[in-house]
Parts: structure tokens; sequence; C-alpha cells
């Protein structure tokens, strides 16, 4: 193989796991049952390995008492809860394929997912925020033909329960017995820029092989407490979260329904967390709670940053004021379960912060030339490609969508733009339709970002390509000042024409208090693009 060229193979000792996802929690019940295996603060819940095994084994039964067969799909549309982890291991043993549902979305985004993956029961939460959820799936009802039940968490879920007391244990270890490992688990939506959402479809060996080498990285163990304050819908709340601990016997431990920074720091303070989840975005406004009052987070060693690269400035903060000196990077998408590439514990700072870590155990990584295909020398920008056991095995009722991202020889197109060092270190630049592109000169929105963060009183930056008749594109800064901070366009200004080069400078500035965002913390630029380009009459 030749050196030069970035592609990199994640030889590994330790061997996959051949199992379900339901033999492996068995193993860690069988080792830890008296442990903590679920808190759920909000809910004021909390149980042992033992206890959180017969709880699923009820939920299983009752599963199949609903009249649920292997391979239906079973929709979940709630924020973050202890029924949520319940239902996710009764349908991985039950040989049942959980559908998780966007708690952000509406009523004709409920019946597109209804529809598109013909979901035939719904577990939904009552209402989340300003959602009345019970109100969109009787409006979605006449919309869709395949749903036959759905339960409500406050309504009918302890009738639901009860109906699994007709069903024996042999009955469901005939079930479980049938479940193999490569058969689908889950489908996930993925919010694509253009177009309706695609239905990921994942296997018990996708995601419970993913948690388990993240959890590796993490150096987890039973004496591990996880705080998760990312959602469950997502690959980062379920695999990167549940499916991490439970293959390690490490404790779940939910702070809310939702992300709140204040419920979260108290959370990990009550329940000694070792280990914090969350974006970029999530850890500024942890930090901001903790200027104003003190939070006891000595407990914490490590955690997993994702979701985008984190400005220098913050990840010096997370690792001094929050103890976390052992945190992780990690990158990848929903389409590869998701975790492609991490950092390892002890990784050099600088490495930490412009990289997004090296590739995962039994994967492979190539970067290519997006035009041609060809493999792209090391230090040189491409695309980045993952192939190996984490990759979706299809998009759901989408042969022609998945035929645009998994090539013939299973590898995975990503859309991202990355680099490979000579250490095999990834680094993202961006996505391939990110890039803004002014007068023929290509500019990544994370450089001015990262340069944007270093101004006093900047609280977060985010950059968009808006549109020019001169160049193309130009580029827009969207602003988020520090709580009793001022900061002014023209000191900005002055600020960048001194540091970058001047087609960097962003030609349009927007001060706001909050970024549009997806619900698991991602930030919307396609919105922002669009309310921008309203704005400024271009």
């Amino acid at each position: 193989m030749n050196p030069q060229i970035s592609y990199v193979h994640g030889a590994s000792d330790i061997p996959l796991l051949g199992e379900t996802i339901g033999e492996n929690l068995r193993k860690t019940v069988e080792k830890f049952p008296n442990h903590d295996a679920l808190i759920c603060a909000h809910q004021e819940y909390k149980a042992t390995y033992q206890e959180f095994y017969d709880q699923v084994t009820q939920v299983s039964k009752a599963l199949i008492a609903l009249g649920a067969k292997s391979g239906d799909r079973v929709g979940i549309w709630s924020p973050n809860c202890y029924q949520w982890v319940l239902l996710q291991y009764a349908t991985a043993r039950t040989g049942v394929i959980m559908v998780n549902i966007n708690p952000a979305y509406r009523t004709s985004e409920l019946i597109f997912v209804l529809n598109q993956s013909e979901i035939s029961y719904l577990f939904s939460a009552l209402q989340f925020k300003t959602s009345n959820y019970q109100k969109m799936v009787e409006d979605a009802r006449e919309f869709t033909t395949s749903l036959k039940e759905e339960i409500f968490w406050d309504k009918s879920w302890e009738n639901f329960l009860e109906k699994g007391k007709s069903i024996s244990d042999e009955t469901l270890a005939e079930r479980e017995q049938k479940v193999q490992f490569d058969d689908p688990v889950n489908i996930q939506y993925t919010s694509g820029t253009t177009g309706f959402p695609k239905g990921v479809t994942l296997s018990h060996h996708n995601i419970l092989n993913n948690g388990y080498f993240i959890g590796i990285r993490l150096h987890y163990s039973e004496k591990d407490r996880v705080c998760i304050p990312v959602p469950f819908f997502h690959c980062f709340g379920m695999v990167i979260g549940n499916l991490a601990c439970t293959s390690h016997g490490a404790t779940m431990v939910i702070p809310n329904d939702s992300f709140d920074p204040i419920k979260t720091l108290e959370t990990v303070e009550k329940e000694k967390c070792t280990s914090l989840y969350g974006v970029p975005t999530m850890f500024i406004a942890m930090l901001h709670e903790m200027q104003k009052r003190e939070f006891e987070v000595s407990s914490l060693r490590t955690g997993v940053m994702a979701g985008s690269v984190c400005p220098p400035e913050v990840m010096k903060k997370v690792e001094e004021k929050m103890n976390m000196k052992e945190i992780t990077i990690c990158y990848g998408m929903t389409e590869t379960s998701p975790v492609s590439t991490q950092t390892k514990i002890g990784t050099p700072f600088e490495k930490q912060i412009h990289s997004v870590g090296t590739i995962h155990n039994h994967l492979e990584i190539k970067i290519i030339n997006p035009e041609t295909g060809a493999i792209v020398n090391r230090g040189e920008n491409g695309e980045l490609c993952t192939r190996g056991y984490s990759v979706m095995l299809k998009y759901w009722n989408n042969p022609e969508g998945t035929k645009q991202v998994l090539d013939e020889q299973r590898w995975m197109h990503t859309g991202d733009l990355a680099q490979m060092d000579d250490e095999g270190y990834i680094n993202i630049s961006g996505r391939i339709k990110d890039l803004i592109i002014r007068g023929g000169e290509n500019i990544s929105p994370k450089e001015i970002e990262d340069f944007l963060y270093t101004y006093p009183g900047v609280q977060d930056a985010q950059i968009i390509g808006v549109p020019s008749e001169k160049y193309g594109e130009e580029v827009m800064a969207w602003i988020k000042v520090r709580e009793g901070a001022e900061v002014k366009e023209d000191e900005l200004l002055s600020f960048c024409k001194e540091k970058i080069a001047h087609y960097k400078v962003p030609k349009y500035w927007k001060f706001v208090e909050e970024f549009p965002m997806t619900i698991s913390g991602k930030i919307r630029k396609v919105e922002m693009r669009e309310i921008s380009i309203k704005e400024l009459g271009l």
C-alpha cells in the first residue's frame, strides 16, 4: 500500500461482537445485576441492571401481546425519558424495528414517516414544549393506512404493560432466538438539506459494535456514570449514549427530557457522573452557567463532544473548568452508526482541537477527489468515505437514494470534505455543499468561526454564504454575544481586517440571541441562509 495516499484501516486485536443487542445486554446483567443501569432525574426513576432487564422483559412481552411481529416497524415520538430506553432494548429483543421520530416534527412530517416506513404501532408523549403530539397523531390518522394503535406514556403505557402478563417466558424466548445480529433494528430519519428525510436502516451489528468500541476509547467500565443530555432519537443519545453504557456495564443518566444546562450540571453533581456528552453549543451554555454559580463537577473524567468541531477556547475551558481532561471528539453520521473517527485519551491538545481523531477499530477510510473518485494524497482535501461493519444496510424503501451514497464496493460517501495527515488524523474542513465560493476562492466557514470565537465578548459565531451578483457568494456572520458584553459590528470588522484574508472578512453581520437549530443541537445553516436572503433582499 502506498503510505502517501489518504487510506487507512483500523486494524484491531479486539474482535467485533457477533451477537444481538439483547444477548449483549443479558451478559452485562449477569456480570453486574445490582449495579445502577438507568437513572432518569426528571422522572425520579432508578433501576439496577437486573431491574432494568426485568422491565425490558415486561415491555418485550407487551409488544408481543400488542401484535408486533418480527420486522414490524414501531415508531417512537418522544423526548428523553426512561420508557424510551426500555422500548429501545425491548424492540431489539423481539426482532421489531424501532423507528425514531424527531420530537420537533409537525403533522406533515409525522405523516411522511408513518407512511414511508409503514409504522404499525406508535409510542408517544402526549405533548412536548409547543407540540401537542396527541392532536397531531389524531390529525395524521386519516392519511396513514399502516398505523394500528398508538400508546401514550401518560395515558396508555400502564395498560400496555398489563397486556404483556399474558405472554409466557417461553414465547418471548422463542422470539428472541429468531433474532439475528444482521437484522435491521432501527430506522432513523436524516434531515438532509434537500428533499424528504431518508430512513437510515441500521442493524444490531452496526450500532451495538459502534457503541462498544466508543466505550473502549472512553475507557468505560462498570464504574462509569454517563450523563446523556443529548436526544435519544438521534444516534448520539441511543448509541454513543445508551449502547456504549450497556455494553460495558456503565450507568445511563438522563438529566432532563431535553437539554437544560442547569439541570445537566445539577445531575452531574448529584449523581457524581464521570462522563458527559454534548455538542459544542451545549458545552458553551454549561460553561456560561458555571460562571454564575458553582457546581461540583470534579467527578467528571471524560465525555464526548460531537456534532461540529469544537472551538479551541471552548475545549480549553471544558478540560480545565469541567475537569474533563479525557474528553474525546467523535465524528460520524447516522449512516455510519454513527462514529467513524474518535480522538483517543491522551491525544495531544493540538490534535484534539484541529482534528476529529483517528479511524475507529475495524473500519476503513479513504479520501477521494469527488470529481474523479481517485484517492488523494495525504494532506490534500477530498471527500471522506467510510467502509466496514458500521455502514448502514440501506435507506428504507429508497433504493435510488441508497445508490447515491453507497457505491458498489460498499463505501459510504459522506459528503464531508476532509484531509488525512501523515499520522492518520482526520481533519474535517466542511461539507461539500457548506463551502463558500467567493470569486473563485474556496472559503471554509469553520475557519472564520474559530477565528471569531477568539474575540472577547463573542459567545458563538456561525458563518454562511449568501448570494452575490459580483462574486457568486459573500460571507455573512451571525454572532451571539456573551451576556453582559457589548460587541459592535465595526469592532469585529477591524479585528477581522487586521488578521484574516480580505476575501474571508464577512460582508454582512447579524447579532442574534439564538441560532436556528435541529433538536439534536446542530445549527441549521440552510434556515439561516433563507432568513438572511430575505432580510437582506438578495
